[in-house]
């Protein structure tokens, strides 16, 4: 069953990250956006900005009695500036829900210190959204339109892979259809992003991120017709703003360049988020909650415009590992002994060159990850194959855009602008929609400044 068939309207599902709920202000903005468009029936807020940091401190193993009690105080002060503004009775409920989460949330962290596990993680993860969706629906309420809040664990059923938990499509489609769309009917729902629940009932998460990702997921399960992601700057930006104040917004982009932008570092749109709008063809559109009246981005499977370049990505924290043994020479085999001990540690290969000898692969490292590091187990490993050379320091710069594999002059106007610059290593040719290279951390920024000058003055 469609959703759509019991409304016969277009479905929007608005997702708000998480500057776009910091505040009482910021929140009427966001209800505001709401109330302008009929079509918004499905609202999934992140947590309140900072919130998270403070949940992720209180899930680590180290964390005393004290500073437990300290963070759990800062996160209700978050919570409350923003109920302070509610009519008394309002404000007095709200707090009574926020007292009783933060009272479980005390619990989890005092279990997590005497006994950590991802499981405990997960748990204290979801507080934040938890808070801010009981908030945000009643934001709504008070802009006068019928806002209600829904717990999401009741569709959104994962795996027990927790921290990165697997979500099941299939039931969730069907759970939504049962039991959120008949509630979009004439109202508009609140929920969480990041979060679900496993087959036992406990709490899972996305990763983080995953927000972006669970809104993209709902619009799926419920044939939607748009995903709005509302964040804190005009849609997607030609390179990041703080970079260079050159960069400028882009119009509309297509799902292959916005997907490799994600991938290569872009930091608007979480990497998994276009894989469900892609499946069924549902625009994205990313603006500011902050200046709606700006516009933003529109990605689609199909746009009007079809640069050569369309953008420039970055992506910090990487390392090059590259493998070598005369043994490679004509022989078969090699390789795939390299990447069963990849594949046994959980690694994931990004760029991959090779020569007659030795192969060059990239690795991601993002800021608390555990999952992309290269250890001296892998390395160890690797060395009983072959001679192993690691390097770290360094950035990743991807040009994004269109027909990269067929233009001709691509390679000069790229590599003549940087000259100055050395150059690690260079991946192109897998895809026409990117040229991707090494470059050490010092010189990125003026990489991708001497590049976005070159490629869109």
């Amino acid at each position: 069953m469609n959703s759509n068939i019991t409304t016969n309207l277009p479905l929007t599902i608005a997702k708000f990250g998480g500057t776009s709920v910091a505040d009482y202000d910021a929140m009427m903005r966001c209800a505001n956006i709401i109330k302008n468009d009929a079509s918004n029936r499905l609202v999934v807020v992140s947590a309140s900005a900072g919130v998270t940091n403070h949940l992720v401190r209180l899930g680590q193993s180290d964390v005393s009695l004290a500073e437990q009690a300290d963070i759990i105080s800062q996160i209700k002060a978050i919570q409350l500036n923003i109920t302070q503004h509610f009519s008394v009775d309002i404000e007095r409920a709200l707090n009574t829900e926020i007292e009783s989460l933060l009272e479980a949330l005390s619990a989890l962290a005092l279990a997590q210190s005497k006994q950590y596990n991802l499981q405990h993680s997960d748990a204290i993860l979801s507080f934040g959204e938890q808070l801010s969706s009981r908030i945000f629906a009643q934001v709504l309420r008070v802009a006068d339109v019928a806002g209600e809040y829904f717990n999401v664990q009741e569709v959104m059923k994962t795996n027990s892979l927790f921290g990165k938990a697997v979500v099941d499509v299939a039931q969730l489609r069907e759970l939504c259809q049962s039991e959120l769309a008949p509630k979009l009917v004439n109202k508009v729902i609140v929920t969480q992003g990041f979060i679900g629940q496993d087959a036992q009932g406990n709490t899972t998460t996305l990763g983080r991120g995953g927000s972006d990702y669970s809104a993209a997921l709902l619009a799926e399960a419920l044939s939607g017709t748009n995903l709005a992601i509302w964040t804190d700057v005009v849609g997607i930006f030609t390179t990041d703003p703080r970079i260079t104040d050159q960069a400028r917004s882009i119009a509309e982009i297509s799902f292959g360049e916005a997907a490799e932008m994600a991938t290569f570092g872009a930091k608007i749109l979480h990497p998994a988020t276009l894989i469900p709008a892609m499946r069924c063809n549902i625009p994205v559109f990313v603006g500011s909650s902050k200046e709606p009246e700006k516009g933003g981005t529109q990605i689609k499977k199909k746009v009007d415009s079809n640069p050569t370049y369309r953008s420039i990505a970055l992506r910090r924290e990487q390392t090059l590992v590259t493998v070598k043994s005369p043994a490679m020479l004509h022989a078969s085999g090699f390789l795939a002994n390299v990447f069963a001990i990849l594949a046994k540690h959980e690694l994931s290969v990004d760029l991959i060159t090779t020569s007659e000898i030795s192969v060059a692969l990239t690795f991601d490292n993002p800021v608390g990850s555990t999952q992309s590091q290269i250890t001296s187990a892998v390395v160890e490993e690797l060395e009983q194959l072959c001679e192993v050379s690691v390097e770290h320091g360094l950035s990743l710069v991807a040009v994004i855009g269109n027909g990269l594999t067929r233009a001709k002059g691509i390679g000069q106007s790229i590599f003549d602008t940087l000259n100055d610059i050395n150059v690690r290593l260079i991946c192109h040719g897998a895809s026409a929609n990117n040229l991707c290279f090494l470059v050490n951390e010092a010189d990125a920024n003026t990489t991708v400044e001497k590049l976005h000058k070159a490629l869109f003055a």
